[in-house]
């Protein structure tokens, strides 16, 4: 199967977003990708954490969401890109709004299937601080964070969601890979917006080694370049196998697409060979 990882470098506007997202599905989707993933943040990089607020949306209704008329404007554009291009689309992260919350979103990772129906929802359980003297984030001002781990199945693949500071925390990825060795992720996904200064230092680190000690691929799309907000995000969007090696990456900053086969064959092998999922004790 064919994925692919899309880099973009978002705005504080969310049409301009939604028309950069729309045309880089596509452009994955000519390329002949059955998955694509796009990165945190791609609707909107405000230039205040509380513009986040006034773009949330709530969740559409289950149902066909393309088109739907509950829907909002963020949700529509993923399902009527994944029922128009018949893929499955990781759609980075929305705000979704929290019932009886007006102070707090949901920082959400929303999968719509080929016919355009909700297929996943992963509401990002880490939130990320930062503070060196010269950067300083705090998510925690503005997002409320989830609380469950969530995969869901895509052919025949297991597909693990995370976003971005999950990265950091190991524990996430072994109880996506589950307890039963004959089933585990073939694939985890990463959408992301690492500040240039923590990606230049452990972006590829942190993703590769997730590959290795879970023997699966990850896809991790992210933000890259320097946004309207001021902000600079690292970018190099990559795919990395389950042996750590990178199969594909970008390393230029701008908005880009990268593409490589998740191969169930060396899924296979790697797993055969040194089969430390099954070897797991604790």
């Amino acid at each position: 199967m064919k994925i692919a990882a899309v880099q973009m470098v978002s705005t504080p506007e969310v049409a301009r977003n939604l028309e950069a997202a729309s045309r880089l599905v596509a452009e994955a989707a000519a390329a002949g990708a059955e998955l694509v993933a796009l990165p945190e943040y791609f609707c909107l990089m405000g230039r205040r954490d509380t513009d986040k607020l006034a773009v949330a949306e709530d969740l559409a209704p289950a149902g066909p969401v393309a088109g739907a008329s509950q829907a909002g404007p963020i949700q529509q554009c993923l399902a009527q890109a994944a029922q128009r291009h018949g893929i499955w689309l990781v759609g980075g992260t929305l705000p979704l709004r929290v019932p009886g919350r007006d102070d707090r979103v949901r920082n959400s990772c929303l999968v719509y299937g080929p016919d355009g129906a909700l297929a996943a929802r992963y509401d990002k359980i880490h939130l990320f601080a930062f503070d060196n003297g010269r950067e300083q984030y705090d998510e925690g001002r503005v997002l409320e964070a989830g609380s469950d781990s969530v995969s869901f199945g895509c052919g025949a693949h297991r597909v693990g969601l995370s976003v971005c500071y999950d990265v950091r925390f190991p524990e996430l990825y072994r109880e996506l890979a589950g307890t039963d060795a004959d089933r585990p992720c073939d694939l985890m996904c990463v959408p992301a917006a690492f500040t240039h200064t923590t990606g230049q230092a452990h972006w590829e680190l942190l993703l590769r080694a997730r590959a290795v000690e879970n023997q699966c691929v990850v896809l991790a799309p992210a933000q890259g370049g320097l946004h309207e907000n001021g902000r600079r995000t690292w970018g190099h969007t990559l795919i990395a196998d389950a042996w750590g090696r990178v199969l594909a990456q970008r390393t230029e900053d701008g908005e880009g697409v990268v593409l490589a086969e998740l191969d169930p064959a060396h899924l296979a092998q790697v797993r055969t060979q040194l089969p430390a999922l099954r070897h797991r004790r604790l």
